[in-house]
């Protein structure tokens, strides 16, 4: 008798438990778009883990100053790079699975554009990048 109730409790708990781990995935899961909003002279924004590509491509472009072009990311990571000898001039950016590779990208993007001295302005990952 004694087994039994032991049993049947084991039984609820990782029932619950379960229960518990495949609901916080889809919470994460939920919460995995973000952007980057880039401008001239360093200006940028960014937003991430938002529920929607719509809502953190809003929030990024409220925080960017002047003119910007907003990039979204699901899952992924996104730098932004300006050349620290003319902040106004060439600047890059990228949007790649990992951080490190969104980093070495955004920055060969500036010295391509003629950036002397490239350097991160501003970078952000969701919640899977």
């Amino acid at each position: 008798m004694v087994t039994t109730v032991v049993a049947r409790r084991c039984a609820m708990f990782f029932f619950a438990l379960s229960v518990c781990v495949a609901g916080a995935r889809h919470i994460t899961e939920a919460h995995a778009a973000g952007a980057l909003a880039v401008g001239k002279c360093g200006a940028y924004g960014q937003a991430y883990d938002y529920g929607a590509e719509h809502e953190a491509r809003a929030a990024a472009q409220k925080q960017c100053k002047g003119e910007c072009t907003t990039v979204t990311m699901r899952r992924a990571c996104a730098a932004m790079s300006v050349d620290m000898t003319n902040p106004c001039g060439a600047y890059g950016y990228a949007v790649k699975p990992k951080i490190s590779a969104s980093l070495n990208a955004a920055t060969r993007e500036c010295y391509k554009y003629g950036g002397k001295e490239c350097v991160i302005r501003a970078w952000a990952c969701d919640a899977k990048g």
